[in-house]
């Protein structure tokens, strides 16, 4: 998904601030950026925007300090890292410090990317300076206005813990000062703190949402409940891309509180909306809704079909995505110094826990929408172009989000249109769309199903001299609005992320990609592409470095290119903190693995037995290296919860399969996650000190896990596991 991102027009980071007092008192700023520093000169410069005051940070007059993310929280932390960059530059009392969610608007866009969006665990690097600009010009503001109140200089002051202190015993709180602060300038530059200074950044912080959501008080899209609500299930056809060619809802129509019955469009072929006061109404009548499908005319995907026509185009060259070296090299390599190996990854769905919905009202002139996305500015605007009103005439509401892992950044927007579709026909009365778990499961838009083939030529010495590497699978990005952006000459970067860029000094190295069309919705899954490309990559190396017998650290950190600095670092730590690697029982074997996701790279060690023909990792340790932990706390949770994500592709039912054009799983019975007794006894996380700019942490840690399991099977077994999902060891 970063690739997608990073080739979004950027902005530059010249920022300035719009400050007030709040109706109820208290200082109100917000953060905006300029346009972008690489516009056109001959283009001329947009119109003056009236910003509301009060859009990132809020002293009240007792002293709280509101911090509003521009981020969905999803249970990533983002609504405690981010306040805790702004709040450390503001020098401000993170016990008086609480944060929202940003609705959806011009200003809360990722000052970066142009656009208002979470992915790519772009979060963090993408606002780190802002949140610090903002903070810092905030304190130098409060500053300000307590040395005109003494009569003194602003060097004589100082803030410290929400309070500003002037010469002898002088001294103001922010709250005390917010009022006078609002109408001073706002300066064009401030000075940051050196990394040193820090006071919370770096802290092992609690997060702010810890407490609402161990309580339950914390409100989710699903919780979203509002006078007249009425609940919409949709009934969609078995195959993609089916339409609706009769429909028979008498018995539907009869159940009490049912609403209404129609015919709507989808993203793919049509469905039956079906309308009612409360959800156990809407869902018996989509029951019993008798719909006869034409399914004529659109493909039926086989899982099967697909995996054997995958792995022909697998052994053909297809577009070149990297070429380094002499692609001719392979064949003055002798046979016996070849490897050659083939790889099949399933089709896999996001699952996250709370399941997808959106509420919406339409009031003729004017919408609201309540909902858990990834993209708020692309879904305000799909509101509005359904419902015939103009983005700002639609009020968007950013809830918290139980988990996501890609599933509510979709490229159309689908589940949102739906919604709206719907509401239109209910003016006034707002509609909660609903897709069940089973909907979700059986609806697609999945991680691709993707095929690889391999072949390695080594050196004497037992280092590959020559790599070349087909990937094959579903873009989501060609043929989506994004395509222009970062598709070129029909290569999609994220196919082969993780294999193209692997860090890897390979003189003759080859990835070339072939994205066949296929009626099966897909969309990026966590990691996105390095979730498939690094299995294969971190395998072989593995493989590579057994055939050799060298360590498996060591081979890797002989292999790494000079400058793959983070990635040597992960190693270097993890050799040290993973000790145990030496002292194993006998039926106990360590298995390595070694990732980079933009910036942030990860090294992971595991213990596995094999109990009861499944795995059984009983330590894990990971070593991270993502530039200065803003939360420490936060970025070991982040890697805890990656490993335990990661193991979906090697669960002996984490597959989605398609028999016919069927989806053949239906919920958490035939998709299984990984259960308790999956996930390691102990994961203890080591972070490599740093006061580098900081990366993203969301994605990184989820494509270490499985390679390094199965590396460690491989040598207990003695096979080499090309196909995933696990159905046996």
């Amino acid at each position: 998904m970063r690739s997608f991102l990073q080739a979004v027009p950027s902005l530059n980071r010249r920022s300035f601030l719009r400050v007030g007092t709040a109706a109820a008192g208290g200082l109100l700023a917000a953060l905006f950026f300029d346009r972008p520093a690489n516009a056109q000169e001959a283009a001329p410069p947009p119109p003056p925007k009236n910003y509301p005051p009060d859009a990132f940070v809020h002293v009240r007059p007792d002293g709280q300090i509101v911090i509003t993310v521009n981020r969905v929280e999803l249970g990533q932390g983002i609504q405690t890292a981010l306040p805790m960059v702004l709040a450390d530059e503001m020098d401000a009392d993170w016990s008086r410090v609480v944060a929202e969610i940003a609705p959806a608007g011009e200003v809360y866009k990722d000052p970066i990317l142009g656009i208002q969006i979470v992915g790519g665990s772009s979060s963090i690097p993408n606002s780190f300076q802002q949140y610090r600009e903002l903070g810092a010009k905030m304190r130098a503001m409060l500053v300000a206005a307590a040395a005109d109140r003494w009569h003194v200089t602003a060097d004589q002051c100082r803030a410290e813990n929400s309070v500003v202190y002037g010469p002898g015993t002088r001294s103001a709180s922010y709250a005390e000062l917010s009022t006078e602060a609002a109408g001073k300038a706002v300066p064009e530059k401030v000075r940051l703190k050196d990394p040193s200074q820090f006071k919370i950044i770096g802290q092992r912080v609690r997060r702010l949402d810890g407490k609402a959501k161990c309580d339950g008080s914390q409100k989710f899209g699903m919780d979203v409940d509002l006078p007249g609500m009425k609940i919409a299930l949709v009934a969609r056809p078995p195959v993609f891309g089916g339409r609706v060619r009769a429909l028979d809802d008498k018995d539907s129509r009869s159940i009490a509180g049912v609403v209404d019955v129609f015919e709507i469009p989808l993203a793919h072929g049509t469905g039956v909306a079906v309308v009612a006061d409360r959800f156990w109404p809407a869902k018996q009548a989509r029951d019993r809704l008798k719909i006869d499908w034409d399914l004529s005319g659109i493909e039926h995907a086989d899982s099967a079909e697909l995996r054997g026509r995958y792995k022909k185009l697998a052994r053909t060259a297809g577009l070149v995505a990297i070429s380094r070296g002499d692609p001719a090299a392979m064949d003055r390599i002798p046979a016996e110094r070849r490897v050659i190996a083939e790889f099949d990854f399933p089709y896999l769905a996001h699952t996250p826990m709370e399941p997808l919905n959106v509420t919406v009202r339409f009031d003729g002139d004017r919408a609201e929408a309540w909902t858990t996305t990834q993209m708020p500015t692309f879904e305000q605007l799909a509101v509005a172009g359904i419902l015939g009103v103009k983005p700002d005439q639609v009020t968007f509401h950013v809830g918290f989000g139980g988990g996501a892992f890609g599933r509510r950044g979709s490229l159309d927007e689908h589940v949102i249109r739906e919604a709206a579709v719907i509401a239109k026909r209910f003016p006034r009365a707002p509609v909660k769309l609903i897709w069940t778990r089973e909907d979700d499961v059986r609806g697609g838009y999945y991680r691709p199903l993707f095929a690889h083939r391999v072949e390695i030529g080594l050196g004497k010495d037992g280092m590959p001299l020559a790599w070349k590497h087909v990937v094959v699978g579903q873009s989501f990005l060609i043929g989506s609005k994004f395509e222009p952006l970062a598709v070129k000459n029909g290569v999609d970067p994220l196919l082969v992320e993780g294999a193209a860029n692997a860090g890897y000094s390979i003189p003759n190295f080859q990835v070339w990609e072939h994205h066949p069309k296929v009626s099966v919705p897909v969309l990026w899954w966590r990691s996105v592409g390095n979730s498939h490309n690094s299995f294969v990559v971190e395998t072989l190396i593995d493989e590579l470095a057994a055939r050799a017998r060298i360590d498996p650290i060591a081979y890797r950190l002989k292999l790494l290119d000079a400058d793959a600095k983070k990635q040597r670092a992960v190693l270097a730590l993890l050799q040290e903190k993973a000790g145990w690697r030496g002292s194993l029982p006998p039926s106990h074997a360590a298995g390595i693995a070694c990732t980079e996701y933009y910036g942030t790279a990860v090294a992971c060690a595991v213990d596995v037995s094999i109990e009861n023909n499944r795995p059984r990792i009983h330590r894990a340790t990971m070593a991270i290296h993502c530039g200065i932990a803003v939360n420490p706390l936060t970025l070991e949770n982040q890697c805890q919860g990656g490993i335990g994500f990661g193991l979906t592709q090697l669960m002996a039912k984490g597959a989605i399969t398609l028999k016919g054009g069927r989806v053949e799983q239906r919920n958490f019975d035939g998709y299984t996650p990984p259960y308790m007794v999956d996930a390691p006894v102990t994961a203890d996380v080591h972070i490599v000190p740093s006061t580098d700019a900081p990366t993203g942490a969301g994605e990184a840690p989820v494509p270490a896990i499985s390679p390094a399991v199965v590396n460690a099977l491989s040598r207990l077994t003695g096979r080499r596991y090309r196909s995933l999902p696990l159905t046996t060891i």
